[in-house]
């Protein structure tokens, strides 16, 4: 169990982000053309999984809009944007925002990855929803870097998630 918090007050995450230097669990996401997609499509890639709250929210457009940028300068990259948004809203703010360089997914289909990567907040106004983490991946699918971010209303650290992908 994580702690953080939401506008300065404490909540929980069940579980933990993995660890680093572990293989990252397997997950079954839906992207916004209904279709699933898992870690295993992203074999032999670099991914960065850039997980949220709701795409409705200032700081996860923020960040989505942020690692959309980047991506574009990054190769053999997948940046993987997690939540727990219907496909339908989260098509409508990439397109509308432009947003091609990253994979926006939902837990539609399944929910088991909040609770795989110990991000599903267990208590407070926004139980039930994935928390705002950052995870990135190398190409054999090992955890590289982890962030829990602590204040759920704060943008991730790029600069270190970013790093992780030249070690």
């Amino acid at each position: 169990m994580a702690r953080v918090t939401f506008k300065g007050n404490p909540v929980s995450t069940k579980g933990e982000l993995p660890k680093v230097g572990s293989k990252a669990p397997d997950f079954t996401l839906t992207k916004t053309d209904l279709a699933d997609v898992s870690l295993k499509d992203f074999a032999g890639k670099k991914v960065i999984l850039n997980i949220f709250v709701s795409i409705d929210t200032s700081v996860c457009q923020a960040s989505t809009r942020k690692f959309n940028e980047e991506a574009g300068k990054l190769s053999n990259t997948a940046v993987v944007c997690v939540s727990d948004d219907l496909p339908f809203a989260l098509n409508r703010f990439c397109g509308a925002e432009g947003l091609k360089n990253v994979v926006p997914t939902s837990e539609l289909h399944n929910r088991s990855f909040g609770e795989s990567y110990g991000v599903r907040i267990a208590e407070g106004p926004l139980a039930g929803l994935l928390s705002r983490a950052v995870v990135v991946l190398d190409e054999k699918g090992n955890v590289k870097y982890t962030e829990q971010v602590p204040e759920i209303t704060q943008e991730p650290n790029y600069a270190a998630a970013l790093n992780a992908l030249k070690n």
